[in-house]
């Protein structure tokens, strides 16, 4: 690694932060986010890792391209073997095959590039999620082919695995045809190597004799409209086969071989195909990772709404507490009924006038088996309290349900939950009945703890003694929610009078003002109680969040290391533009005569030749030993370019 380290250590590091689910939310075109990251992942992987991890190892040409291409065959002649099975039934590559050197085999075969893929060698096809590694005597150490599934696939795999393994790629040797040239989907992979700058020949084959250099004539255009002039260009003319799967003849590929030769017997060449594709996927880290931050930013924001949507929902529901608290609707019904037992018995006014009068009172009911009408106002009071905040709770659920159904990363997030789970968030928590008696019982004694406290000094705590601690405590929580509003007919003056009596008794006892200040201090515990409560039913719905919500130093942490990775480049070489490749042989194979195209299906009665012979192909010189003419007239000078369209040695 050498001087690698710090950059290697950096790719590691924004590995770590993909590695878990950033974009968990229904939040904008959060397919299209997932998407970019499970390829950035899958690039770091497979490419960036391994390749900086051994910055000379053998160099990968990937052979991809549209359905029906000829990307199989063309592997098959240019290796002199049926290494990869062709065919017209699509698709034809289920498991992509490699291709290499003995010499390379072990590096192939140990997982350091594409670990992700499962090693197969032998014969067969192979399975989906494996990689065959085959070995061919007449492919030079230095260099590997594989050949991709088609990248434009009815199976959806398999155009992923195609995008997969392009992107693991240190060069294109990209494949189409004179009837399929100008298609889309080829067109968005080209654009895709001319913004990463990756290293890219392109195949153009089963041109039509008559239509061999005016197809090319017309590629090279778009070539150089869509920012990838210069671009190397072979061509395969349409050719007849003896037999469906038959390897096209020597003559056919022989720039393409000569071309890859020349290329695996190059160091320098090499390591500047390598140079120009690694640097080239690392330049476009610094666009692309800024996006995933700016994403998982959005998911955020996105999480932020629905937090927001919870808050207002039970701030609604503490406010129909709050109502209900004030507007005398714990006064109707059972509460109302003891505190008229409790004043129709003459249990309040004996008590105030002699705690002989009270405690025969209570032993009465002790004899008679009948509780204490202050008990049944105590319990009458604390089951009111309960029920409004159970309502709350429910209200409250309901309305942040109905928020969150209504808001696309809300409906995906409940949908995910499942339907048991999102059937309980429609309602208070089966446990709310408990804990909000606990929290009333503990308010209870909060209230008593007051007027204990207010009737420290020795004067009121011989008015406290005369009127009874209980019954005083029960006299303040009335005055907490004694008011006519909400009340009707003969209940108006019922409360009325319950908030009069209430009020003058408290007041005799610790005077107007420390009344006023009992109310508000009884009245005040009481709410944040419930708002405890209130909050953690709202938990429920915001634990749901936190379980999926990124942490919050995701986008920070992957913009920094999308700076420190350019501040990293700046200590690279630059690679050379020009990328000092071997000039290849004529592009244009038009000299092949009448042999077959790649894919052709058209047979006649000859059979395919054996190595040595014109039937056969290799990765090798020509018998002559020259390695290759002069570059066509289209293809410039020699060397792979960058896909920004320089060429030549241009900066």
């Amino acid at each position: 690694m050498g001087d690698n380290d710090g950059l290697l250590e950096t790719l590691r590091e924004l590995r770590r932060h993909l590695g878990r689910e950033l974009f968990p939310l229904a939040i904008g075109d959060v397919t299209a986010d997932r998407r970019a990251a499970r390829e950035l992942s899958g690039q770091l992987d497979d490419y960036l890792i391994p390749r900086l991890t051994s910055i000379d190892a053998p160099l990968l040409a990937v052979v991809g391209g549209s359905t029906g291409a000829g990307k199989s065959t063309l592997v098959n002649s240019l290796v002199g073997a049926d290494v990869s099975e062709p065919g017209v039934l699509r698709p034809t590559t289920m498991a992509p095959t490699l291709v290499t050197s003995s010499a390379d085999r072990e590096w192939f075969t140990a997982q350091n590039v594409l670990p992700g893929l499962s090693r197969v060698t032998g014969g067969g096809r192979g399975q989906p999620g494996t990689i065959r590694i085959v070995t061919a005597s007449a492919v030079p150490p230095g260099l590997a082919l594989l050949d991709a599934p088609d990248i434009d696939s009815i199976v959806t795999a398999n155009r992923e695995l195609a995008a997969q393994l392009l992107s693991a790629a240190d060069l294109w040797l990209f494949t189409t045809t004179a009837a399929r040239y100008a298609d889309e989907v080829p067109w968005s992979f080209l654009r895709t190597a001319r913004e990463r700058s990756t290293a890219l020949a392109i195949v153009l084959s089963r041109v039509p004799p008559e239509a061999l250099g005016v197809v090319r004539k017309d590629l090279t255009r778009l070539l150089e409209a869509n920012g990838l002039g210069g671009t190397r260009l072979f061509e395969v003319p349409e050719l007849v086969l003896p037999e469906e799967n038959a390897r096209l003849p020597r003559q056919a590929v022989q720039p393409v071989a000569d071309w890859l030769l020349a290329l695996a017997a190059d160091s320098r060449s090499r390591a500047e195909v390598v140079r120009q594709t690694l640097s080239g996927a690392l330049e476009s880290l610094a666009t692309r990772v800024p996006a995933l931050a700016a994403a998982v930013e959005r998911q955020h924001a996105g999480a932020a709404e629905l937090r927001s949507m919870a808050d207002g929902a039970y701030a609604v529901g503490l406010s129909t507490f709050d109502e209900g608290m004030r507007d005398g609707t714990l006064l109707r019904g059972e509460v109302l009924a003891r505190w008229q037992d409790f004043i129709g018995t003459g249990d309040l006014m004996r008590s105030l006038e002699s705690r002989v009068g009270r405690f025969r009172d209570r032993l009465v009911a002790l004899v008679m088996g009948r509780p204490a009408p202050e008990n049944e106002l105590r319990v009458a009071l604390e089951s009111g309290v309960e029920s409004l905040i159970r309502a709350s709770a429910d209200g409250a659920a309901e309305r942040l349900m109905e928020s969150w159904s209504s808001h696309p990363a809300g409906r995906a997030l409940l949908e995910d939950a499942g339907v048991e789970v999102t059937s309980r968030l429609g309602r208070a928590s089966a446990d709310l009945p408990a804990r909000a008696q606990e929290a009333v019982r503990g308010w209870q004694s909060y209230v008593l703890d007051l007027v204990r406290q207010e009737g420290a000094d020795k004067r009121t705590t011989a008015r406290i003694t005369s009127y009874g601690l209980n019954g005083a405590g029960l006299l303040l929580m009335i005055a907490v929610f004694a008011s006519t509003g909400g009340l009707t007919g003969i209940e108006v003056g019922i409360a009325g009078g319950t908030s009069v009596l209430s009020q003058k008794v408290l007041e005799a006892v610790f005077g107007d003002q420390a009344v006023r200040t009992l109310t508000v201090k009884a009245r005040s515990d009481l709410r944040a109680r419930v708002a405890i409560l209130l909050g953690q039913e709202a938990d429920r719905f915001t634990d749901l969040l936190d379980a999926v919500q990124p942490p919050d130093e995701t986008a920070p942490a992957l913009r920094g290391t999308a700076d420190a990775v350019r501040e990293h480049l700046r200590e690279l070489p630059v690679a050379n533009r020009r990328a000092a490749l071997p000039a290849s042989s004529a592009s244009s194979a038009s000299s092949a005569g009448s042999a077959g195209s790649a894919g052709s299906a058209r047979q006649v009665g000859s059979a395919p030749g054996t190595p040595g012979t014109p039937g056969t192909p290799e990765i090798a010189p020509r018998a002559d030993g020259d390695p290759g003419g002069p570059p066509g007239p289209h293809e410039g000078p020699a060397g792979v370019p960058r896909a920004n369209g320089t060429e030549g040695g241009e900066a």
